[in-house]
């Protein structure tokens, strides 16, 4: 699976062990007018590592956690978020690695530890960084954040880009909504499994088969709405195209489809397989949850509700049965699992500057709102910024725009505070747009003008702060 930073159509989010291993070194020439780049590549056990650094190396490392790798997928290593950027660190004198992982999956315990591995074999091989600054996309921002939660010490600040920042039981949890959801309003006679999955690919084209049949009438579309809304997905999913007007339920309808059919559901049906086996059971649980309250609190209520009263369907009957059987029960090793990897508690040590799109129907922009709360709750919102990016799609961000946060992060490091007006969106849209019309594009697909907003996220649908009970 392609790991490029722009992740439209294909689904690539969230992802280490350490061991004996072997490095070559070769060296490469970056750039026909720029200095050369040493290249170092080899291996830590069973994760391969890709080192860059240039010639008049300026003593900053940033660390690259690459994002979910399906399993069977191919798993180079990765050192930068796309090549611009890289290019473009390196160019200033800032050396980059990045580690493949031990294993693909929802990696995280491989990934905390290969990174780190990893950091004491560039310190062998290159000298040890004056400051590190942790970088990540999808899951490699849970990753990001994990690590700066985990080696504080090791770290001066972290870049969590789209991540999975509700923390991996929250993630779970949500996702098992949505596809409890489908199974219990639109296919509760299928032999789909929404947990201890034992034929995943079987599952996931039984669950594909279903949607499209369902979405042929009104009152599927309608109940696909509130599946959809169960989670908070975004009725916006191409950014390519603008996103529909606000009462456009219809169109948000057939966006939110596009996300589950094409997106969502590989990870709820099939993905969810491979979690369990490495957690050792079931992770996830909805007995005691409210869906009329969980309902009542989405940013897109108003859609199901219109969408209801279209298709002539009662929603409180099939709230009822929604919350009637609610009573998937989780295996509690398996939660514990999933919490060491992992939930967040909020006590930063350091600068943490993160982004997301505001139409993520893979890892909601709500996740933002969630790290925000617990960073709050332990009273270090001074160390958090956060912006948005007014775009569909999964980490759907122009090099541009990537630069521009990176810009504004090693500020906050040279400065030792905030510049609050470089955050702003405007500020931050000028500094993207003035690198010129090569880095504001979308994957090198189309041109894109760079898009940060001002957007309020809303609450997380289940969050799971560390240190949360299970029923």
């Amino acid at each position: 699976m392609k790991r490029s930073l722009v992740l439209t159509l294909v689904a690539v989010v969230l992802l280490t062990g350490c061991a004996g291993g072997s490095s070559s070194v070769s060296a490469r020439p970056t750039s026909p007018s720029a200095p050369t780049t040493r290249v170092l590549t080899g291996s830590i056990g069973a994760a391969a590592y890709e080192i860059d650094v240039p010639v008049a190396w300026n003593g900053t490392l940033f660390l690259y956690s690459h994002g979910y790798v399906a399993p069977g997928s191919a798993n180079p290593a990765s050192a930068a978020p796309d090549r611009a950027v890289g290019q473009w660190l390196l160019d200033r004198g800032y050396a980059l690695a990045g580690s493949s992982y031990s294993s693909t999956g929802w990696a995280i315990d491989d990934a905390l530890l290969d990174q780190v591995a990893l950091l004491d074999r560039f310190a062998q091989v290159v000298g040890r960084p004056a400051r590190v600054i942790a970088v990540g996309a999808s899951l490699g921002g849970i990753i990001s954040a994990g690590l700066v939660q985990v080696y504080p010490e090791r770290f001066a600040a972290a870049i969590p880009i789209c991540g999975v920042l509700a923390g991996g039981v929250a993630a779970w949890n949500t996702g098992l909504d949505g596809a409890y959801a489908f199974k219990t309003l639109l296919a509760p006679a299928s032999g789909l499994q929404v947990v201890h999955i034992t034929n995943p690919a079987a599952n996931l084209q039984l669950a594909r088969d279903l949607i499209a049949q369902v979405l042929q009438t009104p009152a599927g579309q309608a109940r696909i709405a509130l599946m959809a809304a169960l989670s908070d997905l975004p009725g916006w999913f191409l950014p390519s195209s603008p996103a529909p007007s606000l009462t456009d339920y219809p169109a948000m309808a057939a966006a939110q489809a596009q996300w589950e059919s094409r997106i969502d559901f590989g990870f709820a049906f099939s993905n969810r397989a491979e979690l369990e086996r490495r957690a050792g059971g079931n992770p996830s649980w909805n007995v005691g949850v409210d869906y009329r309250r969980q309902l009542a609190v989405s940013a897109d209520r108003a859609e199901v509700v219109a969408l209801y009263q279209a298709a002539g369907l009662n929603l409180d009957a099939d709230l009822r049965a929604l919350n009637a059987g609610a009573t998937i029960k989780p295996d509690p090793q398996a939660v514990a699992y999933l919490d060491r990897n992992v939930s967040f508690d909020g006590e930063l040590g350091v600068p943490v500057l993160t982004m997301h799109t505001t139409a993520d129907g893979l890892v909601v922009p709500q996740d933002e709102t969630a790290y925000a709360d617990v960073v709050r709750t332990a009273g270090k919102q001074d160390l958090l910024r956060q912006v948005f990016v007014q775009r569909a799609g999964h980490c759907a961000f122009t090099s541009a725009e990537v630069i521009a946060l990176i810009k504004v992060m090693l500020a906050r490091l040279d400065t030792g505070k905030w510049d609050a007006a470089a955050l702003t969106p405007a500020a931050l849209n000028a500094s993207a747009l003035a690198l010129g019309p090569g880095l504001n594009a979308l994957g090198g697909l189309f041109a894109a003008q760079p898009a940060f907003a001002a957007f309020d996220a809303g609450p997380y649908p289940r969050p799971f702060p560390k240190g949360s009970t299970v029923p």
